[in-house]
């Protein structure tokens, strides 16, 4: 059986937070505020991989009410996701994300992202789809206020 899931995540901009997205540090002058490590584009992965399985949403596995998740790396979150997926027998045929930011340049980062979530599902990197847009300075994220990611995954039953 072939199952699709989507996944979204948004985070506000601010000082004194480190800049992550898909488990790469990002050289910027302000970081996504969050619980963890706010990386939206982990984020949107794991809740598309956690639709197309049908498992309940990345906030109800790691509510950010729990201290321990506090500053929790969004690589060892999505590695934990993707441990109960693929012990409930599914694998990866491929997943796409778009990150949108306005600042800062996200190009020169998609192949350090791709491969460092290659290695967390298990898969080529040619599986892995990465894109960076901006807002054409619209909204909140083209105001420089936030960065918001979008996933969609497909899983295969082994």
């Amino acid at each position: 059986m072939i199952r699709a899931g989507i996944g979204f995540d948004v985070h506000r901009l601010e000082e004194g937070r480190e800049l992550w997205l898909g488990g790469i540090k990002i050289p910027y002058h302000k970081g996504l505020m969050g619980h963890s490590d706010a990386d939206v584009l982990l984020h949107a992965l794991a809740d598309s991989l956690l639709g197309a399985a049908a498992m309940p949403d990345l906030g109800q596995l790691f509510p950010d009410t729990d201290p321990k998740y506090e500053g929790i790396s969004s690589l060892e979150l999505l590695s934990n996701v993707w441990a109960r997926i693929r012990s409930s027998g599914y694998r990866v045929l491929n997943v796409d994300m778009v990150i949108i930011a306005e600042e800062p340049r996200i190009a020169p980062y998609i192949g350090d992202m791709k491969k460092k979530i290659a290695e967390v599902l298990q898969v080529s990197q040619d599986q892995v789809g990465i894109k960076a847009k901006t807002a054409e300075k619209l909204g909140a994220i083209g105001d420089l206020r936030g960065i918001e990611a979008y996933a969609v995954c497909v899983l295969e039953s082994a």
